[in-house]
């Protein structure tokens, strides 16, 4: 088990349990190998267990998890999430992983990998719904959930323990257990003393699994790693620390503290520190997204303006549906395109007041794009809104917005009621005719 990895037989760090039972939470031996209360073999152990109350909790391979649970027929076979040859992969299950399947892969080479592999569109108003069930089991443990993404957050469970009634690593097996009876899917928990190291052991035991790390652990377990396993460190400054001889962690582990300060001097002493698994950032709660977003790869390359509009509608339907679903609005609208040679252009604006309507995200939307017609052939479109908030009525700033927002509303419940395709919506526009 995963977990054995960040093991140690030296004496505990202080009192309560070095070893318990994941399925029923029975304290045991930590020589144990099975549960003496219930037979189970999945347990935890660690001798710094009962000091240990920061994790990071990722749900695998979500998407297609998700997707598993709700069709058991494709329950035993290899699940790519994604569409059309020229998508990319948006996720895959282990199954498919043992292919050779990756996420943002082009589907062309994903089937070519793993022919007789599910598609699956993504269906990510399903998701949202979901990773809001697993959120709320978050938050019941802990008022501090840092959200990072739709299907992982760092929890910290610090002096939780008289309230649940045992320590945190107890807490969380038991989230683990019941996330996957209640809600059908399953996460994998790292446990730590900081969130370097926390998302770190969540990696060790996946899936469904449960891994605790240490910091005197922690200097071993980097060590042969190169330098780009430290997070935030990409292809540049990997290639400057490599230039100047640091080729793995080791190598920083050595470094003296003010040496690599003045070489690297907005780095430096942040790479010295997680070097040695010291890592003082707080869980922040309630961070959420940064940016929600809707985009789709055309089966083949679109340089038409009229057609990349009516498109571009779908996406700003999409994004909106996000946005409502999630009770965000956002003042920023981004346009993003890749050309035919896989060139990228992103385009932004600001407004003054958050929204998550179709309408406005699409105005704002096309008048991005009509600035880039210009000949280029695209293959991708996608338009995201950042600079989130909580709410929904960011909108109604005048009367015009008001009245917009109304009948958007008006023509959502309609949906909801009698399905999407109740109430149909053209461009909300005057007509490609009209464009410039």
């Amino acid at each position: 088990m995963g977990a054995r990895r960040a093991v140690s037989d030296i004496a505990p760090a202080s009192s309560g349990p070095t070893c318990f039972c994941r399925d029923c939470l029975a304290d045991l031996d930590a020589r144990a190998r099975r549960c003496s209360a219930c037979g189970s073999p999945r347990l935890v152990r660690h001798r710094a267990l009962p000091t240990l109350s920061l994790a990071h909790i990722d749900c695998d391979a979500f998407y297609a998890t998700v997707e598993k649970r709700d069709n058991p027929d494709i329950a035993d076979r290899p699940v790519i999430i994604g569409g059309g040859k020229r998508g990319v992969v948006s996720a895959a299950c282990y199954v498919a992983r043992t292919y050779g399947v990756r996420s943002a892969m082009p589907m062309f080479k994903a089937l070519e990998l793993c022919p007789d592999a599910t598609v699956v569109r993504p269906d990510m108003a399903k998701y949202v719904r979901v990773g809001r069930e697993v959120r709320e089991a978050m938050q019941a443990l802990t008022p501090l959930v840092e959200p990072l993404s739709i299907d992982e957050a760092f929890l910290d469970l610090a002096g939780t323990e008289r309230v649940h009634g045992m320590i945190p690593a107890k807490v969380l097996a038991r989230f683990a257990r019941d996330v996957e009876r209640n809600i059908g899917i399953t996460v994998s928990v790292g446990l730590s003393c900081n969130k370097f190291l926390a998302k770190i052991a969540s990696d060790l035991d996946k899936p469904r699994g449960f891994a605790a790390l240490d910091q005197e652990q922690a200097r071993n377990l980097l060590a042969d790693k190169p330098v780009g396993f430290i997070f935030g460190v990409g292809p540049a400054t990997q290639e400057k620390l490599v230039n100047r001889g640091f080729r793995t962690i080791a190598d920083l582990q050595r470094a003296d503290e003010i040496e690599m300060m003045k070489q690297f001097p907005s780095d430096g002493r942040r790479l010295w520190r997680l070097a040695r698994g010291i890592d003082q950032r707080k869980v922040e709660a309630d961070r959420g997204a940064k940016t929600i977003s809707s985009e789709t790869t055309f089966e083949t390359d679109i340089r038409d303006f009229a057609t990349l509009e009516k498109l571009l509608w779908r996406l700003s339907e999409k994004l909106s549906s996000r946005l409502k679903n999630a009770e965000l609005a956002g003042s920023t609208v981004t346009l993003k395109l890749k050309t035919a040679d896989f060139r990228q252009r992103t385009r932004s604006q600001s407004i003054n007041a958050p929204t998550q309507l179709a309408s406005k995200i699409f105005a704002i939307s096309r008048e991005l794009l009509s600035k880039e017609i210009d000949g280029t052939a695209f293959r991708l479109m996608g338009t995201g809104v950042s600079a989130l908030r909580a709410g929904s009525r960011g909108d109604d700033t005048d009367m015009l917005d008001r009245r917009a927002a109304h009948a958007e509303r008006a023509m959502d419940n309609l949906r909801k009621k009698f399905g999407q395709t109740a109430v149909i919506r053209g461009i909300a526009y005057d007509g490609p005719e009209k464009a410039d």
